[in-house]
């Protein structure tokens, strides 16, 4: 089974990013041969600050590898480092449907705040996006809760072109994490964490947050009236803690439930913030010498790159030839 995911190099890495996504990357280089990529390509299509973006790109780099990705055991690369990818993404375009890109909800929810200029690269998102993966031939997509909608019309651009074209295109499913697909905002616990839709950073967990900072931000998490230790609709807040730490300590919601039964809010928040405390540490230890080689980190990107291409390149040649375009084969 081949795996593949890419993500963004767009701000700090938070406790959701690290749960929904990063999690599911290292646990993958045990099930399959897996696949990562850092989409600077993607990040692109939103405002961005040059300098800034290639900085994001090792920080984020730095952090898989602290977490446990292996290059010995899985593909990490840059995606921009992959011109095949790009290519193919302008050649899916040809079975992809002007009206299901309008529908995408990240789309609206993202062009309604750039106002000054709502690019086409936004637009046209989910085409590189499904590209990045079709390039691959990839078996299983690991996504966040947020990514199902573009991994549907994914799963309909391979369709069509395996229709029209012949069946050159792997129709990819999506992995979502049953425990943690989706951490929220501990200020507004009605809101999935994000760095992008944060009022402040108060809400939000950094994977490097140093342990007084994540104290005070759980100490501070947003709960509801009443008491008790249990979900509800009308107790996002405690519903969310719960969610947290059943994914850190690897357990069901009810067994946090069950055992939390006659816990008030302030202790099973300083339970919470502890746990999540150890949970990060090794990560946090790794991260700061592996991100200061970055000679190293550019090494493992390119090496990535080169092994990418050479599968990348079959895909595309593949494309090519069964639509009729570029010199026969």
């Amino acid at each position: 089974m081949r795996i593949f995911s890419g993500i963004q190099p767009t701000g700090r890495k938070h406790l959701g990013n690290y749960i929904g996504a990063i999690v599911q990357y290292v646990a993958g280089q045990e099930r399959g041969d897996a696949i990562y990529c850092v989409v600077d390509l993607h990040a692109t299509t939103v405002a961005f600050d040059p300098i800034e973006l290639r900085e994001l790109t090792y920080d984020t780099a730095a952090i898989l590898l602290a977490a446990g990705l292996d290059p010995e055991r899985c593909i990490l690369f840059r995606q921009s480092d992959v011109p095949e990818q790009s290519e193919l993404a302008w050649l899916l375009t040809s079975v992809t449907a002007y009206g299901d890109l309008q529908r995408m909800t990240q789309f609206k929810d993202k062009s309604a705040k750039q106002r000054e200029l709502v690019t086409a690269g936004l637009f046209m998102y989910p085409v590189l996006m499904a590209a990045d993966v079709l390039a691959y031939r990839a078996d299983e997509v690991p996504v966040g809760e947020d990514q199902r909608q573009h991994l549907e019309l994914m799963r309909d651009i391979a369709i069509r072109f395996n229709a029209r074209f012949g069946e050159h295109m792997v129709v990819p499913a999506a992995r979502i994490p049953e425990v943690g697909a989706r951490i929220m905002d501990l200020q507004d616990p009605t809101s999935k964490m994000s760095t992008t839709a944060a009022a402040s950073e108060e809400g939000l967990v950094f994977v490097l947050d140093e342990p007084p900072v994540i104290e005070r931000k759980f100490k501070r998490a947003v709960t509801d009236s009443g008491s008790g230790i249990h979900r509800a609709p009308d107790k996002p807040g405690v519903s969310n803690l719960i969610e947290i730490l059943a994914a850190v300590r690897g357990v069901s919601a009810e067994q946090i439930e069950a055992d939390h039964a006659g816990a008030g809010y302030g202790d099973f928040k300083a339970t919470v913030a502890s746990a999540v405390i150890d949970y990060l540490a090794p990560v946090r230890e790794r991260y700061n010498a592996l991100r200061n080689d970055q000679g190293g980190l550019e090494s493992v990107l390119a090496a990535g790159a080169e092994r990418a291409r050479a599968i990348a390149r079959d895909t595309l040649a593949d494309a090519r030839a069964a639509m009729g375009v570029g010199a026969p084969r």
